[in-house]
């Protein structure tokens, strides 16, 4: 699920620089920044596609720092702009950052807050986020990162609103989205909001990607904490919740066993995770009904009490939000895309639900880590032998099981 809100009326209020030109985009580009993240806004901005109905940017690739810029597998690359070229964009994004522990370049950050300044719109994919924040353009603002980052953006700038469920966040003239596709469902948005459903859809084809993708990332949480809470009082109260899942409790039972107030235990935790407590509680127990429905046959409202749920109707419903189906027809699409040598012999429990239907999403399956320290998931209809969606479910025309996000 996406995220639009309301801009602020300074920020709606503010015109484009007249040197600035709305068709222009300008990379900005770091050493060390991954190679997959940087190539998004370059192959969607950069292109011409008019052929398919797709409206042409101007690129301009911009070097944040000297270089030449390393990326992923040693490559180096040149840069053709330097931060100068900034100030003729209409459009800046900020693909990634190299390390969300060093702070950007004084002068790339200098140049951003110009570009917003003179009416730009600034643009962080995953880790850029956190040039955005350092930059100051993220203050009051909601905004979102790469799930496993986003923790540390909460604790280092604890005046960004981070939500690290969404795929992308637009706050109008500031826009940040999750890690790696989700930058691709951004710049697909911005595409959409310059030129229409139309001209978003044809550039989704090319791309073989969903126009929209409906959800958020807690289908793709794990279980890690920041490594910043291992020495915290709050990882002892983390670990006994994880360890006590199959219990009934609230938050205010993690609160009474870690010594604090709610109000004191919830600002607390959220410093710490990025999360509010009871929203990390739902999404640990949904977790654990996952492994379990993948994992065993008890039935559904056996599932729903080893995870903690006061009955199977919660669990329904905490399941569908956070994983865009059912409990039942989860496990059914799980086990029907499971090669037949890893599916377990038969067992006298309960029968496996029937198949799904054709035209019914099917989860893709869940990342499980074995991380010691704890915290805490796109779906298609049409896939090939492999579980993976196949091409035509791109065609025009054809996306069955496709939702758009509101």
């Amino acid at each position: 699920m996406s995220h639009d809100s309301t801009a602020a009326p300074e920020a709606a209020a503010r015109k484009l620089s007249g040197r600035r030109r709305k068709e222009i985009v300008a990379v900005l580009l770091f050493s060390g920044g991954p190679i997959f993240e940087s190539s998004i806004p370059l192959s969607v901005f950069g292109i011409d596609r008019q052929d398919a109905g797709v409206p042409r940017y101007r690129l301009l690739v911009c070097a944040g720092e000297d270089g030449p810029l390393r990326t992923t597998g040693g490559l180096e690359l040149t840069a053709p702009n330097g931060l100068e070229a900034i100030s003729r964009a209409g459009t800046v994004v900020v693909p990634a950052w190299r390390s969300i522990t060093s702070p950007p370049p004084e002068e790339a950050l200098d140049a951003l807050r110009r570009a917003h300044e003179e009416g730009a719109r600034i643009v962080g994919l995953c880790t850029g986020a956190f040039v955005l924040a350092a930059a100051g353009l993220l203050d009051g603002r909601p905004a979102t990162t790469h799930w496993m980052y986003a923790p540390t953006l909460a604790k280092r700038y604890p005046s960004v609103h981070v939500d690290p469920r969404e795929l992308f966040v637009d706050d109008g003239d500031v826009l940040t989205s999750a890690g790696t596709a989700a930058g691709i469902d951004l710049c697909l948005h911005i595409v959409r909001t310059d030129h229409g459903n139309e001209a978003a859809g044809a550039l989704a084809r090319r791309l073989v990607v969903p126009p929209r993708r409906s959800g958020g990332q807690e289908r793709y949480l794990d279980r890690s904490l920041p490594e910043e809470i291992g020495a915290d009082p709050l990882a002892e109260v983390v670990a006994w919740a994880l360890e006590h899942l199959h219990e009934q409790f609230d938050v205010e039972t993690l609160a009474a066993r870690a010594y604090m107030s709610r109000r004191t235990f919830d600002r607390r935790f959220r410093s710490l995770t990025g999360s509010a407590p009871l929203q990390w509680l739902i999404t640990q127990r949904v977790l654990q009904a996952q492994r379990l429905l993948e994992t065993s046959d008890y039935s559904v409202d056996e599932v729903a009490g080893r995870c903690g749920f006061r009955s199977p109707v919660a669990l329904r419903g905490h399941f569908r939000r956070q994983l865009g189906s059912s409990p039942a027809a989860y496990r059914a699409a799980y086990r029907a895309r499971r090669p037949q040598a890893e599916k377990p012999a038969d067992t006298d429990g309960p029968p496996a639900p029937p198949p799904v239907q054709q035209d019914a999403p099917l989860p893709f399956q869940s990342r499980r880590t074995a991380a010691a320290h704890a915290v805490g998931p796109p779906t298609s209809s049409l896939s090939t032998d492999s579980g993976r969606p196949g091409p035509e479910l791109y065609a025009a025309g054809r996306l069955p099981g496709q939702r758009s996000a509101p």
